[in-house]
């Protein structure tokens, strides 16, 4: 589901979960962008059981790049969402891809269920 509101999420009051990716021109030379969060949450879509993961993001700028309250409100709009690690890891990918016109790296990592740590990584097809 794509958000059809064009205001900028910075400076809104609101913290509802939005797809919308803001994002504002680079100055000067940016070799990497880093995100790292451990607040993304989704469900099993077979157990229904929560998951809980670490994000690692980063692209190499070219003309802009994301802003990060709408990279957050952006990441909770998959709470209660039922999608396996490797469904929701080159979803990510490449919704910010399409933000930033620019390959965009996802690293997600799963917390652990049953014993097993999964890694997914993903890179958009930009």
């Amino acid at each position: 589901m794509e958000e059809t509101n064009q205001e900028p999420v910075l400076g809104r009051p609101d913290s509802t979960p939005t797809t919308q990716i803001d994002t504002f021109s680079v100055e000067g030379p940016v070799e990497l962008v880093q995100f790292r969060s451990s607040e993304l949450t989704a469900v099993c879509p077979v157990t229904n059981q929560p998951d809980f993961y670490t994000i690692d993001i980063s692209y190499s700028p070219e003309s802009i790049c994301i802003e990060t309250k709408s990279l957050k409100l952006f990441l909770r709009t998959f709470e209660g969402i039922g999608i396996f690690a490797e469904h929701l890891a080159p979803k990510i990918a490449n919704h910010l891809g399409k933000a930033v016109q620019v390959p965009v790296k996802v690293i997600l990592e799963q917390q652990i269920r049953g014993g097993i740590i999964t890694t997914v990584t993903s890179v958009s097809n930009n």
